[in-house]
């Protein structure tokens, strides 16, 4: 039997629900997912491998106009997997409105690269709504699959998935068999106490943090973790420490509980706060941080 391996990239606006669905098709949470948007910084692969099959997703940050340099290596990660795709999944959901214009639709079509239309969220809308969004879609991409799904219930993914398998070129797997992803333990450390921020502080605070892990220890019954929370002015410093260091604790609390389901080894975590001015306009400590 010929085997079918291909890199089949998501892509998509912030928070249409990227990472739910590619979390959902791999079967692990390996993005972070929050409301809030530019929840997703990196390009993260989750490898799903079946006996004549190897689909190694990649979820990308949401395509947006930078703002400062830290957002521009973000479109990079964007760029770069619409250059190396074997296929494209385009999220969208079903409360956004332009679907004929904009520059990043208008090179997935010039690209020739097959390209499913995914439409996300269906369970916040109704038939005849959904019905009339589907129609408009598949005006714009007449030669794309489009299917309805909602990657918060699974609601239609077998589909989504026996698409992907019809059109995935014929290849030996890329990676081994057993591989999930192309991260590290770290990675996913940081992006769990990122995550924790997003969900614990508003505004500017946490798009200005950045995570670097000092050290990871892995031994045999526990798993120790020093990481610093970067922050790009003093006066963020003391919003995350928070009165008496009850902020900095809860956030250290939740991040060590789902760490500890992730790794499924017991965590000791311990987290400091340092000022990085402006950090996320400078290419030394963008480099530093692996937005490279």
């Amino acid at each position: 039997m010929n085997h079918k391996s291909g890199f089949v990239n998501i892509l998509g606006n912030p928070n249409v629900g990227k990472s739910t669905i590619m979390n959902a098709l791999v079967g692990e949470k390996l993005s972070i997912i929050t409301s809030k948007a530019q929840t997703t910084r990196h390009r993260i692969m989750g490898i799903v491998n079946g006996d004549d099959f190897q689909i190694v997703y990649s979820d990308t940050p949401g395509i947006l106009k930078p703002r400062y340099t830290l957002q521009e290596t973000m479109m990079g990660f964007v760029n770069t997997a619409l250059s190396d795709a074997d296929m494209i999944i385009y999220v969208t959901d079903v409360n956004e409105q332009n679907v004929s214009g904009g520059e990043y639709l208008q090179k997935i079509k010039e690209s020739g690269i097959p390209t499913i239309i995914a439409i996300n969220k269906i369970d916040l809308t109704d038939q005849v709504k959904l019905e009339k969004i589907v129609s408009t879609w598949h005006l714009a991409f007449p030669d794309s699959p489009v299917i309805p799904v909602s990657g918060l219930i699974k609601f239609n993914l077998e589909t989504l998935l026996n698409v992907i398998l019809t059109k995935l070129p014929e290849s030996p797997p890329f990676f081994p068999k057993d591989q999930l992803t192309d991260k590290f333990e770290r990675f996913f450390a940081s992006e769990i106490i990122r995550e924790k921020i997003l969900l614990n502080y508003d505004k500017e605070i946490p798009y200005s943090v950045e995570i670097e892990i000092e050290s990871f220890t892995d031994a045999k019954n526990l798993i120790s973790i020093r990481a610093l929370i970067h922050v790009a002015r003093d006066s963020q410093k003391g919003i995350i420490i928070g009165h008496k260091g009850s902020m900095l604790k809860k956030v250290g609390t939740e991040a060590r509980r789902d760490m500890e389901d992730f790794f499924a080894k017991k965590v000791f975590l311990e987290l400091y706060v340092k000022v990085s001015k402006d950090w996320r306009d400078k290419p030394q400590s963008l480099k530093k941080f692996g937005y490279n």
